[in-house]
């Protein structure tokens, strides 16, 4: 039987032999990751940038052959007027329509290659150019017009850019540091150009494609945004697909381009928005409305891609209905606010407000209350002049006061509802009293009586000042008192 000790050193065995495979396998793959660096390195070196078909080899493939020419030959037969109905997802066509969405992502990598390799070469001859045209195909249009010509005065960029980048162009080649290429670098430089030439009119070929078949593709998406830009849209995002699994602000964005203002203000720029500020709909709608409108457009458009993925509505139904919510939403943004209603008044109450009671709100209502001198300055007798402060008519009036046949002002005695608490009027008795208790320095011990005469007496005690403190502690009849425990 085992022991213990023998258990713990077979784990121990097996704990070693497990660490033992880990490493082993540890090696392997780091041997392996090794030699994959070692062949990308390998091939990085083989790569040769100065040749132009090393780096772009899109146009050379069998696949971009075979696709162009089954595009060229189904534009021919659509040409002819020939028409198909729905497309299904078997149909050969379909499957061309989707390799035609990749075929066209793949031209816009491959451009952004060329477009690398055109401005690592005449970076020698320009550099500031790259900065001032940020566009591939407008940068190889603006490489192949220049050339190695310093003065650009000589050249004709009209049509190309707009007068604004073709001011500071102008401006910023006569302070460049470049120096002109030598001929076998111009040459490949504008051979470069024109291979990016070539790959966008490809890139446009496709698109015209697949726009012509975008009514059976995505109905509901040419619905809102039209032929043209369904096909852009979904040829940038790689296809239906693609699409509908894109959320809607990155719809929204898809073929912005990146303008470059030259210094000018950004204020009445349109950003954060690509081709869908091609629409219809965008372009009709004001400006402080387009922003909105974007956003409205991509939302509604990646809804119509879902339900073309889906194959939900082949009539389009869905589309020309969404198309119609964002008509009317974008004209009731446009509607000016309603009138402000004049408000009325509340009805009055008819019975008066009821109020607490209690025997504050009641002492307060008898201070406030109009006293019978105020109710007869408020009336007036008939045929009786009344009297006034002033004299015959001048001044304020009296009223009935003083109507009694005498002169004096006559009011009859009623007995105050305002009565003192009388421990208050003792406490301003004691007050009044101990106010008055100091003796004036005018008073004299001498009293005049009429019994005999002068008589001497003590002011104090004529004023009652003899009871209190002196009349116990300091008389001469004062006595000890006795406390009883």
């Amino acid at each position: 039987m085992a022991t213990l000790e023998d258990s713990f050193l077979a784990d121990l065995d097996e704990l070693s032999d497990n660490e033992a495979e880990l490493e082993e396998s540890d090696g392997d793959d780091a041997k392996k990751d090794d030699e994959d660096i070692d062949m990308d390195m390998a091939d990085l070196e083989t790569l040769n940038y100065d040749d132009l078909d090393s780096v772009s080899k899109l146009q050379k493939s069998q696949r971009y052959l075979d696709i162009m020419q089954k595009v060229k030959e189904a534009l021919g037969k659509e040409s002819d007027g020939a028409e198909k109905g729905t497309v299904l997802e078997d149909d050969p066509e379909y499957k061309l329509i989707v390799d035609c969405n990749q075929l066209s992502v793949d031209i816009e990598n491959e451009i952004a290659i060329v477009h690398n390799f055109i401005r690592d070469k005449y970076r020698l001859k320009f550099q500031e150019l790259e900065s001032l045209v940020n566009h591939p195909i407008d940068y190889a249009r603006v490489v192949k017009k220049i050339g190695n010509e310093t003065d650009l005065t000589l050249v004709n960029l009209e049509g190309l850019l707009p007068s604004a980048i073709i001011m500071v162009v102008s401006v910023t080649a006569l302070t460049t540091k470049g120096s002109p290429l030598p001929e076998d670098v111009l040459e490949k430089t504008l051979e470069a150009c024109d291979r990016a030439l070539d790959l966008d009119s490809a890139r446009k070929k496709v698109l015209d494609f697949v726009e012509s078949k975008m009514g059976s593709i995505a109905p509901n998406l040419s619905a809102i945004v039209g032929s043209a830009v369904a096909a852009k849209l979904m040829g940038t995002a790689g296809g239906l697909s693609a699409l509908a699994k894109m959320p809607a602000c990155n719809v929204q964005v898809l073929g912005h381009k990146r303008k470059n203002l030259a210094g000018f203000s950004s204020a009445t720029s349109q950003s954060r928005v690509g081709y869908l500020e091609q629409t219809e709909i965008f372009q009709s709608t004001p400006p402080a409305l387009k922003s909105r409108a974007g956003r409205i457009l991509a939302a509604k458009s990646t809804l119509a891609a879902r339900v073309d993925a889906t194959r939900g509505d082949p009539s389009g139904t869905n589309g020309k209905a969404l198309r119609e919510e964002i008509r009317k939403k974008i004209e009731k943004w446009q509607e000016p606010p309603p009138a402000r209603q004049p408000k009325p008044l509340p009805v009055p109450d008819s019975e008066p407000k009821k109020r607490r009671g209690g025997r504050r709100l009641r002492k307060m209502k008898e201070r406030y209350a109009v006293t019978d001198m105020r109710k007869l300055a408020n009336r007036m007798a008939f045929g009786t002049p009344e009297e006034s402060s002033l004299g015959d008519g001048l001044g304020e009036g009296y009223g009935m006061l003083g109507q009694a046949g005498s002169n004096r002002l006559r009011i009859s005695s009623v007995p105050s509802k305002l009565k003192i608490n009388p421990t208050i009027a003792k406490k301003l008795k004691e007050r009044n009293y101990a106010s008055g208790a100091t003796t004036s320095g005018l008073t004299s011990s001498l009293a005049f009586t009429p019994v005999q005469g002068i008589e001497l007496c003590n002011p104090q005690q004529a004023l009652g000042l003899g009871s209190g403190t002196q009349s116990t502690y300091f008389s001469e009849s004062g006595t000890f008192s006795k406390l009883k425990k």
